[in-house]
């Protein structure tokens, strides 16, 4: 059974930091692409940032310089460092695994990320 726990989320005022984590199981976490995504209330959601199994990163143009997806694939985790965060990144951040070009097949349930000003 597959599963990916996100976890790390919380309140903070802008201008500070939060990393979060997304734990994979069930599949071959190294061999996958994977991705955090994010919705805030009202909007649709987004793809935040991606990272391929051989460590290629992209991100949205709005979280460049201030966001770094990593992964640990000894630890079948996958990270999102946001610093200097913003009111408009509050939303869920969810992750996402395997199959980019359908979407992403595998899903965390998400973690909310408050940032009041």
């Amino acid at each position: 059974q597959v599963q990916l726990v996100e976890s790390g989320g919380g309140s903070v005022q802008a201008g500070g930091s939060l990393k979060l984590s997304c734990v994979g199981s069930g599949y071959m976490f190294s061999t996958c692409s994977m991705a955090w995504h994010r919705q805030a209330p009202g909007k649709e959601r987004e793809l935040v940032s991606g990272i391929k199994s051989d460590g290629t990163t992209t991100y949205i143009d709005s979280v460049k310089g201030r966001f770094a997806v990593s992964r640990d694939n000894g630890k079948n985790t996958l990270y999102l460092q946001m610093n200097s965060l913003k009111t408009e990144d509050t939303a869920v951040y969810s992750c996402a695994a395997c199959l980019p070009t359908i979407g992403y097949k595998y899903w965390g349930q998400g973690t909310q990320v408050t940032v009041s000003s």
